[in-house]
């Protein structure tokens, strides 16, 4: 099986720039779609208290009363004290409200997580859970398959913070059932010492360049791989054909029959690109500003003709228990001097504003990184992937893994 997880410890880097090189966006990339129906029909929840259906729903009635709320979310995703391991924005929220906040580190994976929840959310049943981030494209299917909870925005007024870029995205225009808890962009990494100080810009440079062949890798995840080759091809990821999908891999097809490619991969890159083992890459901006301050030399460019931006994002599952408190920590993470903490800790992209302005002045080296805060005009060329219906996800998910394993 092809590991696409982002946050296996990078050798040669040092320890504590590894907290954040973790997969939000992996796919299990090898498998067929049979082999994938096999899991998901035999997986069921694990560590999680199981409800019926009619105790779901008196629980839901009860949201108000119970103060707690169950948030599942992905490996050293949040603030941590580094002396005494504890989370410092969770423990100012209990304080705040007094709404404790058992906090899951069990979403590792976004197709192993969806199939832990399916039996329940199969059966219209509670899943133990009130809030957890999925991935854009995991969203799109939850929301597609009627399995989130609309937000009572009442709940949740510090929302109007989220950036303008990602307000109305194409799976969930105006953010009914999903808001950003992190974004991140895919552009191109680059070893300048391998490719003999040569800047790597383009997507076509990575594809076709004589310098770098046999030294180039591209992602496992179809939607940043293929979206960087569709704006490369000058076609708007957020909708596309289904021809425009099937000539870029007929592109990525003919990069790699003629020996350019090294192969595909998740964030393993990272220690290839350190090392010189691999000359350029498709990159996520995210483990870049770690690799960077470990080896500064590294280059890495968003395309001219665009890049790729993806989020995890915060769903309330149908069912959930507490969908008020889930909506007031929301809301408290949407605050600028609440989510400045989260970002000086994990160094994603924040998709709330005004938490550069609380960092000028706690963290400026934070705050000055443009792979953290972008510009403007830097924001404005990023590109969501498009929503997919059950049978373009398939027919591209098929597609793409013939490609990485033919």
């Amino acid at each position: 099986m092809v590991s696409s997880a982002r946050g296996n410890p990078l050798a040669g880097i040092r320890p504590d720039l590894v907290r954040g090189l973790v997969s939000r966006r992996t796919m299990l990339a090898g498998l067929g779609a049979a082999s994938f129906s096999a899991l998901l029909a035999g997986c069921g929840t694990s560590g999680i208290a199981y409800h019926g259906s009619e105790a779901g729903k008196q629980a839901t009635d009860r949201s108000d009363a119970d103060k707690v709320v169950n948030w599942s979310n992905w490996p050293v995703y949040i603030d941590v004290d580094d002396k005494t391991q504890k989370r410092p924005t969770l423990e100012a929220f209990t304080k705040k409200t007094g709404i404790k906040v058992n906090y899951t580190e069990d979403y590792s994976d976004n197709d192993i997580f969806f199939a832990k929840v399916k039996p329940q959310l199969t059966a219209n049943a509670d899943t133990g859970r009130d809030v957890w981030c999925s991935t854009d494209w995991m969203v799109s299917r939850l929301i597609r398959l009627n399995w989130v909870q609309k937000f009572d925005r009442a709940n949740m007024p510090n929302a109007n913070n989220l950036v303008d870029t990602l307000v109305n995205v194409s799976f969930d225009p105006g953010r009914n059932y999903s808001i950003p808890w992190q974004s991140g962009f895919t552009g191109i990494a680059y070893n300048p010492k391998v490719t003999g100080g040569k800047k790597i810009e383009t997507i076509d440079q990575l594809l076709t360049d004589p310098a770098i062949k046999g030294r180039v890798t591209l992602l496992t995840e179809m939607r940043d791989t293929v979206g960087l080759v569709l704006l490369g091809m000058g076609k708007d990821p957020a909708k596309f054909s289904d021809k425009d999908f099937d000539d870029a891999i007929k592109i990525l097809t003919e990069a790699k029959n003629r020996g350019q490619l090294k192969g595909f991969t998740g964030n393993e890159y990272g220690k290839g690109l350190a090392s010189g083992d691999i000359a350029a890459c498709i990159a996520w901006t995210g483990d870049v500003v770690q690799l960077k301050a470990d080896n500064p030399d590294l280059g890495y460019v968003l395309p001219s003709t665009g890049h790729m931006v993806w989020s995890d994002n915060f769903v309330i599952p149908n069912k959930a228990r507490h969908k008020k408190n889930a909506e007031l920590l929301i809301d408290y993470y949407y605050s600028p001097d609440v989510m400045a903490k989260v970002e000086d800790y994990v160094n994603y992209i924040p998709p709330v504003k005004g938490v550069k302005q609380v960092l000028v002045k706690s963290d400026p080296a934070v705050a000055d990184d443009p792979l953290i805060f972008p510009s403007d005009a830097v924001q404005a060329k990023s590109h969501v992937f498009m929503g997919l219906t059950g049978e373009q996800e398939n027919r591209f998910n098929n597609a793409f893994q013939t490609l990485i394993g033919g």
